[in-house]
């Protein structure tokens, strides 16, 4: 018996019922033999951890843009709250960690250079418009490995895709990260806003800290406690009707006073300008592309996601080097 073996007959003793069992998976795109040390799951999670496209995630704007402070989260650091968050749901409520963990670290992966302001250019501009969930799905499935794509489980590939609130995982586990992203960017985008200057613990409304309670700490104990509460023992993963209410208050909150904040975007709509220029520069000069967007062209991909694909794919810094490099002009000199 391998240690794989092992390990799988390990979640059968330990997990929930009604958890995502390794042995159990819906399988992969493409069939491939087993690792005798990893489960499925958590091989999963190793290709994400070791994939290019997650550590481009350190250097892709969260919230606020080249903020002036190194305590201020990227896409990477919100990207690791949210895998704690639901790496601690998932073991209170014994369910598969390396799941959700998997899920958790590959669900922004293909997120753009400067946030939402990234993303909201190229769905503006792009035919059928643009969705970081999915194209972190693309990423996984096709974009990373020079083309060949991570080959992921079905259970993490529909969590990436669904952990929007709009749609809803198959797996609990899934559904755990979906809730843990919102608890997530609702707690660390408050300590950034108060951190700039932008809001005080004291602006939260009454009707919010009286059930959430009145410091980020208290929030985020509140936010995980009451769905573990409200879900042990049962297959869902939901919180208490009071709970529930006072979270999407506290996001309303946070979206009335950080994310549409003029002082606190002020210069997205500069971002959103770059973006757009960047992809109407290569709608007319494709053969620009690096070599594996313009050989997908070749083989009949639309120009206009191979270009997606690239800008997607690039940190706030190559964004901004790549604009400078073709718009900004160089200083000229006689040698």
């Amino acid at each position: 018996m391998t240690i794989r073996q092992e390990l799988e007959i390990r979640e059968k003793e330990i997990l929930a019922p009604w958890a995502s069992f390794s042995a159990l998976s819906r399988g992969r795109m493409t069939e491939e033999d087993q690792c005798d040390i990893r489960p499925v799951f958590q091989r999963d999670r190793d290709r994400i951890l070791h994939s290019k496209s997650f550590r481009r995630l350190k250097d892709k704007t969260q919230v606020f843009l080249s903020p002036d402070g190194d305590h201020y989260r990227t896409r990477m650091t919100h990207t690791l709250e949210v895998s704690q968050n639901a790496r601690t749901i998932a073991k209170a409520l014994r369910l598969n960690e390396d799941l959700v963990e998997a899920i958790a670290l590959g669900h922004d992966i293909g997120h753009t250079p400067f946030g939402h302001a990234g993303e909201r250019a190229l769905n503006r501009i792009a035919p059928g418009g643009f969705r970081h969930n999915e194209q972190s799905l693309r990423t996984v499935d096709i974009l990373e490995k020079d083309g060949a794509g991570l080959n992921l489980t079905m259970e993490v590939r529909d969590g990436i895709v669904n952990h929007q609130m709009s749609t809803l995982p198959f797996t609990l586990e899934g559904q755990i990260v979906r809730l843990s992203d919102k608890i997530a960017y609702i707690h660390h985008d408050m300590d950034d806003a108060i951190r700039g200057g932008i809001l005080t613990e004291d602006d939260v409304p009454e009707k919010i800290a009286k059930v959430a309670g009145r410091t980020l700490g208290e929030r985020l104990d509140r936010f995980i406690h009451d769905i573990i509460r409200t879900s042990q023992g049962r297959p869902v993963i939901e919180m208490s009707e009071e709970v529930s209410k006072a979270f999407m208050d506290m996001r309303a909150f946070m979206f009335e006073s950080v994310y549409t904040n003029p002082v606190a975007k002020a210069e997205e709509v500069k971002a959103e300008k770059m973006v757009e220029t960047l992809y109407e520069y290569y709608m007319t000069h494709s053969d620009e592309l690096p070599a594996p967007h313009r050989e997908r062209i070749e083989t009949g991909t639309p120009v206009y996601k191979a270009v997606c694909d690239h800008i997607s794919s690039m940190s706030d810094r190559y964004a901004i080097m790549t604009f400078e490099s073709l718009f900004v002009p160089r200083t000229w000199g006689v040698m």
